[in-house]
């Protein structure tokens, strides 16, 4: 009997798997996104106030707010496409985020103060000038943000790594929000000065967002070191011969290409922002009505302006139901599932804002808005950490940059219809808040469309 050996000869590879990070690695990576959002939030929740103080027509009010969606929708994809191929001293993703912030923050100290340069422009459109380069670049800051977390935590830690970026968002955004309310309790005027335009208040704001803007994002920059492009490879199992020899892929080829959730989320997505997109936009002018009264709708009365504080202490406060929220959201979605969580969080945003429309109390519109801090909470983590694990990690960039008009598009459409709305809806300005709180259940319907990879 003759026996046959069988040699196998195998080919051996090595696979790397991205090292657990610790609890402040994962910090230092989103820490600079604090004081992006710090600016951000002074951007949503005084923009129209200032815009309006600047001489704004209120029926063309959200036809300005446009240009951060716009920017949004072109810069990203860009940035994501230019980092996902940028290896420098600095790293991949942090150079980009580092000259976004100073470019950031010199916007800031400009918008408010456009009267002062008559000079150049005049002062609504130097104000409209500066919103556009501030959001245009707060763009280029925050989309490295969401791809350096997908670039260097592993699939085990994604839902800390971006539950721990909302948080950071929602610690910065109630800092942002509350600021031109801390500083009028602490004597700071609260109403333009005579011959003056713009609240001092709202002027220091954004001087000392812009400020730590540039402080939290050095922090990252000095404290985060991103994988060098062989270790990058290795732990994402990129060939990298191969990727070297890749003919160019166009935009339209990669969106081409997506995957199924991708275009799922990206619905949920359009109805969520959609309904951010009004909110921020119209909050101060429906709470000034129905809170205050008619005479508050006027730009430089007390009513409104004192409106506008609370619209900041109200923004501050979703956010702040939002950073507690976002650190549970890790365990609840292991409990539950990541679909759960996302769709009951904004359920309880859409019924959060339509409650609105029956509260004549300021103090009781923080229990409304606490359902959009859930809301608030689950759309800036889910999306990203559902998406993430479906992405190649060569493009994560580009696609996070892709992924990005799911949320520009449907503000660019509020921004076109709200000028509508508001003439339609003039005398009741909280139907608008209505109408956003309908768009939001829509959103948490959609979410049990959404096919994850793990189903």
């Amino acid at each position: 009997m003759i026996s046959k050996v069988l040699i196998v000869h195998s080919i051996q590879y090595t696979i790397m798997e991205k090292p657990k990070l610790s609890f402040w690695q994962i910090w230092n990576l989103s820490f600079g996104f604090l004081g992006v959002q710090i600016g951000y939030s002074l951007q949503n929740g005084n923009t129209s106030r200032i815009l309006e103080a600047l001489g704004a027509d209120v029926h063309s009010i959200g036809y300005f707010w446009l240009a951060a969606p716009l920017a949004g929708l072109i810069v990203q994809p860009i940035i994501g496409l230019s980092s996902d191929k940028t290896w420098t001293r600095l790293g991949r993703r942090i150079p980009f985020i580092f000259f976004g912030a100073i470019v950031s923050a010199l916007a800031m100290f400009f918008m408010p103060n456009a009267e002062y340069f008559t000079y150049l422009l005049p002062p609504l459109l130097f104000g409209a000038v500066m919103l556009l380069l501030m959001d245009t670049s707060f763009n280029v800051t925050m989309q490295p943000f969401r791809a350096l977390v997908g670039d260097m935590v592993n699939d085990e830690q994604k839902n800390l790594g971006y539950s721990l970026q909302s948080a950071l968002i929602n610690f910065g955004a109630v800092f942002g929000s509350l600021l031109p309310w801390i500083l009028a309790k602490v004597g700071v005027s609260n109403v333009p000065e005579a011959g003056e335009k713009v609240a001092s208040s709202v002027i220091w704001s954004f001087y000392i967002g812009g400020a730590i803007l540039l402080a939290s994002v050095l922090w990252t920059v000095f404290r985060t070191k991103e994988y060098a492009p062989k270790e990058h490879a290795e732990y994402n199992k990129i060939d990298l011969n191969a990727t070297a020899v890749k003919e160019k892929t166009s935009i339209f080829k990669l969106i081409g290409n997506a995957p199924k959730i991708f275009w799922q989320l990206g619905f949920v997505q359009f109805f969520s922002w959609f309904a951010l997109f009004l909110m921020w936009v119209y909050t101060t002018r429906a709470i000034a009505n129905q809170v205050w009264g008619p005479e508050a709708l006027d730009a430089k009365s007390i009513g409104f302006n004192e409106a506008g504080d609370w619209t900041g202490v109200m923004f501050a406060f979703y956010s702040a139901v939002a950073a507690v929220f976002s650190l549970m959201i890790p365990s609840i979605a292991k409990a539950i599932g990541r679909k759960k969580v996302y769709s009951f969080s904004l359920l309880l945003g859409g019924l959060g804002l339509i409650s609105m429309f029956l509260i004549h109390d300021k103090t009781f519109l923080l229990l409304s808005i606490s359902g959009v801090g859930l809301a608030w909470a689950a759309i800036l983590a889910m999306p990203y950490a559902m998406l993430s694990g479906s992405l190649p990690a060569d493009k994560m960039g580009v696609y996070m940059g892709l992924f990005n008009a799911t949320i520009t598009l449907p503000q660019i459409a509020a921004g076109i219809l709200g000028s509508t709305l508001i003439a339609f809806f003039g005398d009741s300005p909280m139907s608008i808040i209505v109408i956003a709180g309908v768009s939001m259940l829509i959103a948490g319907a959609a979410v049990f469309l959404v096919k994850e990879k793990s189903e």
